[in-house]
Parts: C-alpha cells; structure tokens; sequence
C-alpha cells in the first residue's frame, strides 16, 4: 500500500483553515515534488503516493497568506517561508504533518 503526505493548517490569530496558503513539498535541496494551495477547510492532500524514505520538507507560504488575508506585516516580515524538515521512514505509512499559525508564531506535529 502507498504511503500519503497530507496537511492541514490552522489560523489561530483568526480561528479558521488556513485556505488558499501555498505549500511546496520537496526534498532538500532538491526541485518541488508538489505544488499545492489549502482547500476552503486548510487541508491539503500533498502526495498520494510517498515515492521513497527519506527526509522531506514542506515550505509554507506564511506571509503570502497573511498578506492576502489582510494582515498588517513588516518588512521583512517576521516569518515568510516556513520550512518544516521531516523523516519518512515508512513510505507506505500516512504522514500528516499539521501547522498552527499566526503572523509570529508556529507549532507542528505528526499528526493522524
């Protein structure tokens, strides 16, 4: 059986999915292996089928989001592009990797 990588990412600043955030999942240092924007709920499906083990990121476009939400940032702001790097050690299992945002903090977790 195929292994899947699948997100989901909350606003906690406004209490809602995180819809229409792009994320880009890839290998480091490597070319994208998925380009995706969140449904209307935050969630992604990212990749039906987990190619390999090994380690993986996803980069979450934090303040593209924030901008387009209407959110007032600095320049810079203070977080732009979220990487989060993650070991896959069983490419047939289920990776969820979940994201809780707001326009100065984050928090992840494997989640089910």
């Amino acid at each position: 059986m195929a292994g899947k990588l699948t997100t989901h990412v909350l606003d906690t600043a406004r209490g809602t999915g995180a819809a229409g955030l792009r994320v880009t999942v890839r290998r480091p240092g490597g070319s994208p292996l998925a380009i995706g924007v969140l449904d209307q709920h935050g969630r992604a499906m990212l990749l039906a089928d987990i190619p390999e083990a090994g380690l993986y990121e996803i980069v979450f476009d934090a303040a593209g989001y924030h901008r387009r939400v209407g959110v007032a940032l600095s320049d810079p702001p203070f977080l732009d592009q979220i990487t989060v790097a993650f070991g896959v050690a069983d490419p047939g299992a289920h990776y969820h990797v979940p994201l809780l945002l707001s326009p100065y903090s984050y928090s992840t977790y494997r989640g089910t």
